[in-house]
């Protein structure tokens, strides 16, 4: 499993959706929404970088979440784009 998968799988579950509801709130028409989703967990096909975009927004992860390698960075990557503006630029300024 490559790591889009699992996030993509985690992700998911997390929002108690199905393959299916998933691939029609993305835009995908609903006949391929579950088996297009699925081949996408599997890994099978990987989407084009609009379908992951709007993917992730139905998801509420930034896209960069659903690629980053580290666990401990994708919670990192999750968690400041819940943040606020103000918190963003604590963040930021701490880093520097």
């Amino acid at each position: 499993m490559n790591v889009f998968t699992k996030r993509l799988k985690e992700a998911r579950t997390r929002m108690g959706l199905s393959q299916k509801q998933l691939g029609i709130q993305a835009g995908l028409d609903p006949s391929v929404a579950s088996p297009r989703m699925n081949q996408y967990e599997k890994g099978t096909h990987l989407p084009d970088i609009n379908t992951t975009k709007k993917i992730s927004e139905v998801l509420g992860v930034p896209v960069a979440y659903l690629y980053c390698e580290d666990d401990d960075l994708a919670e990192v990557i999750e968690g400041y784009s819940r943040l606020s503006e103000c918190d963003k630029q604590t963040i930021k300024s701490l880093l520097n």
